[in-house]
């Protein structure tokens, strides 16, 4: 086989290329809790930092032969599964930050993710929320406590598209963690190590895994960190190469100490479904700019968040990141006087469900739910309106979600 192989070939040889038993072409699931061993010292060499497996907590065959996949896709060293995307967050910024540390995090992000920073302020870690798309208003946040910069590739709901080179450039520069979440890019858009992140998060229950039938999370260090400068690192795991240092604590952790583990069925579903991500993405891409477009001009829509559009602020900087399309999230603010609920009631095909990745198409009015809890002043910093609907957009055929539109608007 050749040694340097397309995105969809690799993923869809990868477990073949690594002997899988029998001549099967999936690693095959390993539900065990334990594993065993015929001599003891290479038990106590395992739990010593020898590679190998001793309790599903930290990891199994079937999580293992996933996380080469998503390393793969990235581009990077090394990767870690979780149970989810946000137990992924959690063990990111949870072992690799402590009390007096300081972040600087994007203000558009997801509400979870948000949430999740209120957490950590809470235990002592000062965050500052800032607008990425603006270089200037992330140095400006930099004080001599700053440890991380983190951000999503494309925002949700807002779509708003960070200064991604820029800000790895500048973290480069100043010797800081930059954490990037490419859920909405996935890495078939980009890839974080191209754009300087030390860490790259991704939520394996989305584009990834794509069927909608399995929760995941992975984090995935791209290698360009010298974890050996990095203070924060406990001893134990200051073995080997420094490379390892960051995610290894990360792992142990987050698995062993906190629990966040990916189970071997979730794990086997989502390796299945990551071999037809660039397939999916390809049509989902296609359909949501399709969609854009025509949502762009109709009467009864006051606005549409894509990257795609040539309206979107950050249009030409999308083109650039994102050779292969600009993601299948977009944001649809209704006019005034059309009521978001009788609207949504209206549709046949789109769903109202909360997720993001499927194959289908979702929907769901944002102010009401996800966001509700934010309250109306983060929402509007954020430019979250109440009328602004989220569109997950799918693999459908085209013109089925361009006439459930146009049914549902007339």
């Amino acid at each position: 086989m050749p040694d340097k192989n397309g995105f969809t070939t690799t993923i869809l040889h990868s477990d073949r290329r690594s002997s899988v038993e029998h001549g099967a072409i999936h690693k095959p699931m390993h539900p065990s809790t334990e594993y065993a061993f015929s001599d003891s010292h290479e038990l106590a060499a395992v739990f010593q930092g020898k590679a190998g497996f001793t309790y599903a907590r930290q990891g199994t065959p079937t999580t293992a032969a996933l996380e080469v996949k998503v390393t793969q896709m990235e581009g990077g060293v090394s990767t870690v599964s979780f149970a989810t995307g946000m137990a992924a967050l959690a063990a990111t910024f949870l072992t690799l930050l402590r009390a007096g540390d300081h972040l600087i995090s994007s203000q558009y992000i997801f509400g979870n993710t948000n949430s999740l920073l209120g957490t950590l302020k809470g235990m002592g870690v000062d965050v500052t929320l800032v607008d990425a798309t603006d270089i200037d208003s992330v140095k400006q946040a930099y004080r001599p406590g700053t440890k991380m910069v983190f951000t999503e590739a494309i925002a949700n709901p807002g779509t708003q598209v960070a200064d991604l080179r820029a800000i790895g450039d500048w973290c480069r520069e100043k010797n800081l963690i930059y954490v990037l979440d490419n859920t909405l890019a996935t890495p078939w858009l980009c890839q974080g190590v191209a754009l300087g992140a030390s860490l790259v998060i991704n939520s394996l229950s989305k584009h990834i895994g794509g069927h909608g039938n399995a929760l995941g999370g992975a984090v995935t260090d791209t290698g360009l960190y010298d974890w050996s400068d990095y203070a924060n690192i406990a001893e134990p795991y200051r073995k080997g190469k420094p490379t390892s240092w960051g995610l290894t604590q990360i792992k142990k952790k987050g698995l062993r100490d906190m629990g966040g583990t990916l189970s071997a069925e979730a794990a086997h579903r989502i390796a299945a479904g990551a071999e037809t991500l660039a397939l999916r993405m390809e049509k989902s891409c296609g359909n949501a700019l399709a969609l854009a477009r025509f949502l762009s001009q109709h009467p009864k829509v006051a606005k549409v968040h894509y990257p795609g559009l040539a309206s979107h602020p950050q249009h030409e900087r999308a083109v650039d990141l994102f050779g292969r399309g600009f993601g299948a999230l977009m944001g649809i603010e209704l006019v005034d006087d059309l009521d978001v609920f009788d609207f949504l009631n209206k549709l046949k095909v789109l769903i109202l469900a909360t997720h993001l990745g499927d194959n289908r198409t979702l929907v769901l009015p944002v102010a009401h739910t996800i966001y509700y809890e934010m309250g109306p002043q983060q929402r509007a910093v954020m430019g979250i309106s109440d009328n602004l609907l989220r569109v997950s957009v799918g693999i459908e055929d085209t013109e089925d979600l361009i006439g459930d539109f146009v049914q549902a608007l007339a």
